[in-house]
C-alpha cells in the first residue's frame, strides 16, 4: 500500500453542517435526522469528544471519483457515521481515510495509559472493492507533535478486502484481544508502522477490545519506546483504494483511560 501521511482537519477543515432537528412533539416519533455532511476534501465536524474527517489526502492519485462523510449522531457514549465514495484509477493508491477521531487532552504519555478500550459494529456494501477497515493511532515523542504525523503508528485492520495489503513485511503472527494477528512492520514517510491483520483473513464486524495491549506487546517485543512515546491520534475509518462503496457505522465508542 502506497500510505502517504495526510493532513487532519484541525488545519484544512472545511465543514458543511446541517442544524440538527429538534423533535417534534406529536403522535409520530420523530425522525433521526444527520449531524453534518462532509464533502470538501478535508471537511471536518466536532461534537460530544469526537472528531470527524472525510480527508480525500490521495484523491490525486485518482482517474476520477469524489466521497462524501455523513454523522448520524453523536454522544458522549459513541457516534454513528458513514461516508459513501467511488474512486477509479490507482488501484493501489489509497485515496482517503474517513474517520471518526477521539477528542482527549494532549500530553498524555504511552506508558501512563491504563487502556484505550472501543467498541464497533460497522458493515460494508457492496463488497467488490479494495479496501481497508482499520483504526489507526498515533504516537510521537514530541507531545505537541503535529497531528498528521507521528513517530510510530499503529493500524489494526478490521477487514482486508480486494486484496490490498499494507505497508512492510509481515515479521510474525501473535495472538492479542482474543484473534490471532499478522503483524507487518515497515516506513510510512519518517514513521514506522505497526499493522495488525486478522491472521485468518476473517471480517471483524463487531470488534471490542483494549488497544493499549497491541502497545504492550509492541513494547515487550518489538522494540516500540512505550516510556517517551505521547499519544497523538486515535481513529477509526477506512481506505478506499478503488470501487464505489458505503461504509457504514451503526455503533462506535472509544476511550483513553488514565
Amino acid at each position: 500500500m502506497l500510505f502517504n501521511p495526510y493532513a487532519l482537519a484541525s488545519i484544512l477543515a472545511v465543514v458543511t453542517a446541517s442544524p440538527v432537528a429538534q423533535p417534534v412533539e406529536n403522535s409520530v416519533t420523530p425522525v433521526r435526522r444527520q449531524a453534518a455532511t462532509l464533502c470538501d476534501q478535508y471537511g471536518y465536524y466536532a461534537a460530544n469528544g469526537y472528531e470527524f474527517n472525510n480527508n480525500n489526502w490521495g484523491k490525486g492519485s485518482a482517474s476520477s471519483g469524489s466521497q462524501c462523510t455523513t454523522v448520524q449522531s453523536t454522544s458522549g457514549s459513541g457516534v454513528s457515521w458513514s461516508t459513501q465514495w467511488n474512486w477509479q484509477g490507482g488501484q493501489d493508491n489509497v485515496k482517503s481515510y474517513a474517520n471518526a477521531g477521539k477528542q482527549f487532552q494532549r500530553g498524555i504519555k504511552m506508558s501512563s495509559i491504563k487502556s484505550l478500550t472501543t467498541n464497533i459494529q460497522w458493515d460494508y456494501q457492496p463488497r467488490e472493492i479494495r479496501a481497508n477497515v482499520a483504526y489507526d493511532v498515533f504516537t510521537a515523542a514530541d507531545p505537541n507533535h503535529a497531528t498528521s504525523s507521528g513517530d510510530y503508528e499503529l493500524m489494526v485492520w478490521l477487514a482486508r478486502i480486494g486484496g490490498v495489503y499494507p505497508i512492510g513485511n509481515k515479521v510474525t503472527t501473535v495472538n492479542l484481544a482474543g484473534f490471532n494477528w499478522d503483524l507487518y512492520v515497515g516506513p510510512n514517510g519518517s514513521m514506522k508502522v505497526f499493522s495488525f491483520l486478522p491472521a485468518d483473513g476473517s471480517w471483524k464486524f463487531s470488534f471490542n477490545a483494549d488497544l493499549k495491549q497491541f502497545f504492550n506487546y509492541l513494547a515487550s517485543n518489538q522494540g516500540y519506546p512505550i516510556n517517551n512515546q505521547y499519544l497523538i491520534v486515535f481513529q477509526q475509518g477506512t481506505e478506499p483504494f478503488t470501487g464505489s462503496a458505503k461504509y457504514t457505522v451503526s455503533s462506535y465508542s472509544a476511550n483513553v483511560n488514565l
